[in-house]
């Protein structure tokens, strides 16, 4: 079967990167041949980053050549899209152009971008504008099931859910510290500068901890952080240096704000420190409740009070973090790997183009 692969950005970009990209060759060796066009390219992505934006030009091509990848080779070709092939047009247009079987998915509440938008006049026109897309699928995978709730509303008539997942090979698994180490505890979060903002959830109870326990808290991805009376450590975010980031680090941390567009993500971040060992305190809110098994992987809290609780119980208590970092591991492997998860992926994305 041919496979026409339709990312939202590169391999700069971490949706793209992790729902569809490093799944790719597990694909290619289940006989799907994968064609790849992405919307936005890295260098793209790395302007906008820098703050210079995509450019209006720059972004007219890059329609024009998803356009042409919509109306390219017929056949037996599925799409496979990220979200949406051409975000922000006319969802009779984007149906126009595919033509196709086409299978959608989802790791974030972008139909939020478009329900929720501060426009009345954008609500009016493209309110309903992923929800047409979705009804029209062969089939919708999603992250969590605030999205496959979402699907099902709007009529998608074969919804899936698949997490987003880890390569576990990657990801080594942290060695427990030794009594003798005399480096500080740290506690991880990693991100980019736009999910930051989560961090001021952490900033009472940290500062408060702070002022018993030495420890410091690694921000990946994200800067400046202004946090104060917590010891902060930045570093910078790369594929490759990630896993071992984390992995030297002893408890990870996903805050998050209770709105809906958090309640649909995908809690990649626990994931992620799970991957490696590390116990974890989350926010109960979103995929984060399904993720975390309470009191075996890590806590989910709800305030800062219980922030404040459930890290010292981890920052005081080497043995509970050792025993709930291995938990998460197995569950990971089990549940959350690349290794487990793609070889149904592919069993899918093979029904719905013989569908």
């Amino acid at each position: 079967m041919n496979l026409l692969v339709l990312p939202r950005f590169d391999r700069l970009g971490a949706s793209s990167r992790l729902r569809m990209l490093q799944f790719l060759p597990q694909l290619q060796a289940q006989g799907l041949h994968c064609r790849v066009n992405p919307l936005i390219d890295d260098e793209l992505l790395r302007r906008k980053y820098a703050g210079a934006g995509y450019g209006t030009l720059t972004l007219l091509r890059a329609y024009l050549r998803r356009s042409i990848a919509l109306l390219g080779r017929r056949g037996q070709e599925l799409l496979w899209i990220e979200k949406e092939a051409l975000p922000w047009l006319p969802a009779w247009l984007e149906l126009t152009l595919m033509r196709r079987p086409y299978v959608l998915d989802f790791d974030d509440a972008i139909f939020h971008n478009y329900d929720r938008h501060g426009s009345a006049w954008v609500r009016r026109l493209f309110g309903r504008r992923v929800d047409k897309l979705m009804a029209r699928a062969h089939l919708v995978v999603v992250g969590n099931e605030y999205l496959g709730d979402r699907a099902r509303a709007a009529g998608a008539r074969w919804v899936e859910t698949l997490p987003t997942v880890v390569d576990l090979d990657r990801y080594p698994a942290r060695a427990p510290r030794a009594p003798e180490d005399p480096g500080p505890l740290r506690i991880v979060w990693i991100g980019s500068p736009s999910t930051g903002q989560y961090l001021s959830l952490l900033a009472a109870p940290l500062a408060s901890l702070a002022t018993r326990h030495r420890f410091v808290l690694r921000v990946i991805g994200a800067h400046p952080v202004d946090l104060p009376g917590v010891p902060v450590e930045a570093l910078p975010w790369s594929a490759e240096t990630e896993a071992q980031a984390i992995g030297d680090c002893d408890i990870g941390v996903m805050p998050l704000f209770d709105s809906p567009w958090e309640r649909g993500k995908c809690a990649y971040k626990l994931i992620q420190y799970m991957a490696c060992g590390l116990p974890t305190v989350a926010s109960a809110i979103g995929a984060n409740v399904n993720v975390t098994v309470q009191g075996e992987t890590g806590f989910l809290v709800s305030s800062a009070t219980e922030w404040a609780v459930a890290l010292e119980r981890l920052i005081v208590d080497p043995a509970l973090r050792d025993r709930l970092g291995a938990a998460g591991r197995n569950r990971v492997a089990r549940d959350y790997s690349l290794q487990a998860v793609g070889p149904r992926l592919g069993e899918l994305l093979k029904r719905a183009g013989e569908a």
